[in-house]
């Protein structure tokens, strides 16, 4: 589990509002009534998934009539959200019946008893065999195999960029890089011609959370020749330390921060700059490319806080290149959320009943990945034509499966991820040298999982 100070006064609000159920006055006790947590990220504006769950909790409620839905939102950035649910789940008295688990975060969960064993509900559930095997991966208990939460979704990322930037800037379109030399050059041709627009989006440092480690770290990585055992090699079973691609992405980092490529460092390391990014920066035309998620139409529909009607004819996708252009030419990394039903949950058979008539079901499924613009985990709605047309980019970013990369679902990923952020900072700051932040990541992941736990890579 990450170790994370917690103030006395980030555990009282945690727990009040757990306890108070959104304003409700119900504590969610009752044996007809349920407490359902999710993330509301701290741009408020963004409605989206509150809208949609309460459209859920009506159609439950009237089904079931008698019982109650207790909605409960926890506003604060990502990583805060996690530290907050953790909190609740700790006790019997603020403990949700549901909570909206991202999918790198079961395990270290299960390992702390948060979560409880859902076996016995999916073995009599049909609609169970319609998810993909990947999908049910990333719920499942590396320790007991056992299952511990119901996907969501998944998602995949790419490059995301203002085709006519790039055609001011004189970059043909459609653009498609081979190599990471090519996004780089791409990034100084738009520095060189169009001073005023930010050439490249990488999301870097602690404050970006996931969002850092993934799309700004673990999308280079990846990419790297090493491939899947460049952070975890899973034939050993240990984490990776020192090994050369792990330094290649911490100098793609510091190339593009060094060389002013990416944004403004204080507006980088910003908590809520993902926001920026999708409302402002893009849709203002500020910025040329952004490695960056499936999700990112949720910025601009005609249901966000301010829609972009334009994006379709702006807007170009590219995956992501590997690094010299080696097979498979590209690589994508994909995560997603779940639900899970807390240990300590105190009507967990009316979660599940919520969880398995109303949020999950193939209708309700489809209707909310086409919404959120994520790439669906059940196979019935992956193949259904009107989930693929929903969204323009759905088709290309769901294409992208086939070369994208989880995360290692183990405990210490939440450390070794905080490692990487701080790696990250360091070289995007300038107060480390590629080489210090690279032992100061080695040194830290071996604190977390034990020097007998990791191996050195290649170099």
């Amino acid at each position: 589990m990450r170790v994370r100070l917690v103030t006395a006064a980030a555990f009282t609000a945690a727990t009040a509002l757990a306890v108070t159920g959104c304003g409700s006055g119900s504590s969610g006790s009752s044996a007809k009534s349920i407490k359902v947590v999710y993330w509301q990220n701290l741009d408020s504006t963004n409605k989206l998934q509150a809208t949609y769950l309460a459209s859920m909790v009506k159609q439950f409620t009237q089904a079931n009539p008698g019982t109650k839905v207790n909605l409960v939102p926890v506003t604060a950035s990502e990583n805060d959200y996690y530290t907050k649910i953790q909190l609740m789940m700790r006790s019997p008295a603020t403990a949700p019946d549901l909570v909206y688990e991202d999918t790198a975060l079961i395990n270290s969960d299960i390992a702390g008893g948060y979560l409880k064993p859902l076996d016995a509900y999916t073995a009599k559930w049909a609609d169970w065999a319609q998810y993909a095997d990947a999908a049910k991966g990333a719920v499942t208990g590396a320790a007991d195999g056992k299952v511990y939460g119901v996907p969501d979704n998944t998602d995949t990322r790419g490059i995301w960029y203002n085709k006519q930037l790039f055609q001011k800037a004189g970059i043909q379109v459609p653009w498609q890089p081979k190599t990471w030399a090519d996004v780089l050059d791409a990034a100084k041709t738009v520095k060189a011609k169009l001073p005023d627009v930010t050439p490249l989006n990488l999301y870097t440092g602690t404050a970006g959370g996931e969002a850092s480690s993934m799309q700004g770290f673990e999308m280079l990585l990846y990419g790297t020749p090493a491939g899947d055992n460049s952070l975890y090699d899973t034939s050993q079973k240990k984490w990776v330390v020192g090994s050369k691609g792990f330094k290649d992405a911490l100098d793609f980092v510091h190339t593009v921060y060094s060389q002013g490529l990416g944004p403004a460092k204080e507006q980088a390391l910003g908590a809520n700059f993902g926001t920026t990014v999708g409302t402002e920066l893009l849709p203002q035309g500020k910025l040329a490319m952004d490695i960056d998620g499936s999700w990112m139409p949720n910025n601009w529909s005609s249901s966000a806080a301010k829609p972009w009607t334009e994006w379709q004819s702006v807007m170009g996708t590219a995956a992501m290149p590997t690094q010299s252009g080696q097979a498979p030419g590209r690589t994508s990394m994909s995560g997603g959320w779940a639900w899970s039903v807390p240990a300590k949950a105190k009507n967990p058979d009316l979660a599940w009943k919520f969880l398995s008539t109303t949020l999950q079901t193939k209708a309700n499924s489809a209707t909310w990945n086409a919404r959120n613009a994520t790439i669906a985990v059940r196979k019935d709605v992956a193949a259904d034509p009107t989930y693929l047309k929903a969204v323009p980019t759905n088709k290309f970013f769901t294409e992208l499966v086939a070369d994208t990369h989880y995360r290692p679902g183990l405990p210490a990923y939440n450390q070794v991820s905080t490692a990487i952020q701080k790696a990250m900072e360091s070289v995007t700051t300038g107060q480390a040298s590629i080489e210090k932040a690279a032992e100061t990541f080695d040194n830290d992941v071996k604190a977390a999982v034990g020097d007998d736990k990791t191996v050195e890579g290649t170099s």
